[in-house]
């Protein structure tokens, strides 16, 4: 299983865990494995077409998959995925 990082606005789905185990062969299917364990973080990480939001940036090994293969990246049992809700803001 991945080893899945939650950044903390996430935390209160995964009942305050920092990190969690997921299966899957694409970072989609980790994301469905998360859903079944952590019912509603998927609709919170993915709009209703199932792509992910555009606020969120998920990362396997500290590659952002926007440049790999978006939710068909392949995911192997040593890897780690981390999810991390973009910050907002601008220049003061």
């Amino acid at each position: 299983m991945a080893t899945v990082r939650i950044s903390t606005p996430l935390r209160k789905l995964t009942n305050g865990q920092e990190e969690v185990k997921a299966e899957g062969a694409t970072i989609g299917a980790v994301l469905a494995d998360l859903e079944k364990n952590f019912p509603g973080i998927k609709e919170r990480l993915c709009d209703e077409s199932g792509q992910v939001r555009r606020f969120v940036n998920i990362f396997a090994n500290e590659e952002d998959i926007r440049f790999l293969a978006n939710l068909d990246t392949p995911v192997k049992d040593s890897d780690e995925i981390s999810i991390v809700p973009a910050i907002a803001g601008g220049a003061g």
